[in-house]
């Protein structure tokens, strides 16, 4: 075997998802043959908006910007209970107002400094989990919380308090639950030591300015372009390295999946059959076809077949727990764990199906009985 094969299964072992990616959107090629309205099937802001993200959040990493906020938030808590507590409040809250992949992309590098620097990564498997459950959940009670909310928000012209009046049940249900599953994590003091870190206030204060402008992306406020050329032109001149190291494998396990849900859609057998099903329940069938094609094109394509839309927005949004590809930001925690432990994942993905297949149980028995 020469060192070219060599590159490419090294390459595809710390790759696994994009590499699964990649063959699902070959496979539904086979159905759906390239052709034009395959550019239609790439969502080009989304994927600005997570190079922006890794971009900035690599510059910030190379500062040690999140060494220092896990230092604060220890000091602040003291103990692995309320700090995992602490993160998953964070990424919960976080989610609502910048997505949930953005809040996912800011949070989980936290984290992990939170636990790495006190020498806790046993309970990092766990607290991606949970980031990764608040993500998901805390997004649905904004309209810009997660993608499908902005696009059945817009195609269903639902109403600010209609919105909040239909996701306020499942979301009381998920707070409750995620502060259940923290809170019965065992309570241990946590020190951290004080790091020599340099501060540079400059960078740091140059760094969020830019990280605000790639929330200030995701809100339409600035025109995603505009704000790709500013973060691109300021890194080329204060922190290439960031750019160099960036996850784009990640960005290309995005495209593929774009495509592979694009296809699919297309496919008339799949469309028909969930056609048929959403007449017997919407809310079921919605979650479930997150399982398998994820909640953002679960969304696009039921919402052709149906006017129930209350039933459609829960569906799809409770339907973001379950499987691994359930929901994008669900790719974008595990990329983050192999990365961070590429030796654990047996141990990350138990956790992660026990916990998601619980929540998705719990809130579809609760939904459904409400």
């Amino acid at each position: 075997m020469n060192k070219f094969e060599h590159r490419v299964i090294d390459f595809t072992r710390a790759n696994i998802v994009l590499t699964i990616a990649v063959l699902a959107a070959a496979v539904t090629s086979l159905f759906v043959p390239p052709d034009r309205q395959w550019l239609g099937y790439f969502d080009w802001k989304t994927l600005t908006c997570l190079f922006c993200v890794l971009a900035v959040v690599g510059a910030l990493r190379n500062i040690l910007f999140f060494t220092l906020l896990a230092q604060n938030i220890v000091r602040l808590f003291r103990t692995t209970r309320l700090s995992i507590l602490a993160l998953a409040y964070i990424t919960f809250i976080g989610s609502m107002f910048i997505a949930n992949d953005m809040a996912l992309l800011t949070f989980l590098p936290l984290g992990y400094f939170v636990l790495s620097s006190t020498h806790n990564e046993k309970h990092l498997a766990f607290t991606f989990v949970i980031q990764n459950i608040a993500a998901n959940l805390g997004g649905m009670l904004t309209p810009f919380g997660n993608p499908q909310n902005l696009y059945l928000y817009t195609k269903f012209h639902i109403g600010n308090l209609e919105f909040m009046r239909i996701m306020a049940p499942p979301f009381a249900v998920a707070v409750s639950l995620i502060t259940l599953c923290c809170l019965c994590v065992k309570s241990t003091p946590l020190r951290v030591g004080a790091s020599p870190i340099k501060k540079q206030p400059l960078r740091m204060a140059i760094y969020l300015v830019l990280f605000a402008i790639s929330i200030i992306i995701v809100f339409r406020i600035l025109p995603y372009y505009y704000g790709l050329v500013i973060i691109v032109a300021t890194l080329l001149v204060m922190d290439r390295r960031a750019l160099a190291n960036m996850d784009y494998p990640l960005l290309l396990t995005f495209a593929a999946f774009f495509v592979f849900s694009g296809n699919m859609s297309r496919i008339d057998a799949v469309r028909e059959c969930l056609g048929g099903l959403l007449n017997k329940n919407t809310l079921l069938v919605s979650a479930m076809s997150c399982q398998v094609i994820s909640n953002v094109p679960s969304a696009i394509l039921l919402s052709q077949f149906t006017d129930n839309y209350p039933d459609l927005l829960v569906g799809v949004n409770i339907g973001g727990t379950g499987t691994l590809i359930a929901s994008l930001a669900s790719l974008i925690t595990f990329r983050e764990y192999q990365r961070l432990c590429p030796g654990d994942l047996r141990h990350y993905l138990a956790v992660f199906a026990a916990f998601n297949v619980g929540f998705l149980a719990l809130l579809l028995a609760f939904m459904m009985g409400f």
